[in-house]
């Protein structure tokens, strides 16, 4: 076990309230949103909270998986494998979630779930990348190798987190950009209004905190698991 299971417990003590008050938040706090000509925009408008806050969320776990996978090839360490994996499994779960709440947003908005443009086909990449690093974990048995060609993959594959994140600064999209500016001269509207921006803010640190709860008790289990299969590996 790497993490005492009293913090485990604690982590997810925190994270459960502060999870109950984003989504209040979001439902009975946060005003109407209002489009550039004054209209009172559609309800769906709401998922954005929760998309942004998702797609962020597994942006931190791909990272994650990129430090532990460096980590591991410079300690050759089990630990920072497990933490590698774990977070890789926390973020194709986060990923497929991106997926799915941008499609029925877009549906709601714009009448489609899907359509090949930048932001959803990099987005989907990403999902894909990590989908086939879990794959290649699941078909190697030798731990010690398996660990080292995850970490080469979890190291290569990262390179997907920055293309899907700055895909929409690169490109034109119909997918909106929120923040910053883009390289063919677009900006993001942004969140106008405190209420509006600390909605978000709170929303992004509940995800981030489940995130951490999630990890944590992955790396756990995990930790678990790997010492079976070893020893299962060693008497075979």
């Amino acid at each position: 076990m790497l993490i005492d299971r009293k913090k485990e417990r604690i982590i997810a003590a925190i994270t459960f309230p502060v999870m109950l008050i984003a989504i209040w938040m979001v439902f009975f706090y946060v005003p109407q949103m209002k489009g550039n000509a004054g209209e009172v925009l559609d309800s769906s408008f709401k998922i954005f909270y929760f998309h942004l806050s998702i797609a962020m969320v597994a942006y931190l776990s791909f990272t994650v998986v990129f430090i532990a996978s460096i980590m591991q090839l410079k300690a050759n360490s089990r630990k920072w494998d497990i933490v590698a994996h774990s977070a890789a499994e926390v973020g194709v779960v986060f990923a497929f979630l991106v997926l799915a709440t941008g499609s029925i947003w877009a549906k709601a908005t714009w009448g489609w779930y899907w359509v090949w443009e930048p932001r959803l086909t990099t987005s989907l990449a990403l999902f894909l990348v990590y989908l086939a690093y879990l794959m290649l974990r699941q078909a190697l048995e030798e731990p010690e190798k398996r660990a080292r060609l995850a970490a080469v993959f979890g190291i290569v594959g990262f390179l997907s987190v920055p293309l899907s994140f700055f895909s929409i600064r690169l490109w034109r999209s119909a997918h909106p950009l929120m923040f910053g500016g883009s390289s063919y001269g677009g900006s993001g509207g942004g969140l106008e209004g405190t209420s509006l921006r600390l909605t978000l803010m709170v929303n992004m640190l509940a995800f981030a905190l489940l995130f951490t709860s999630m990890l944590v008790y992955r790396v756990n289990n995990e930790a678990l698991k790997e010492e079976l299969d070893e020893a299962k590996y060693k008497s075979a």
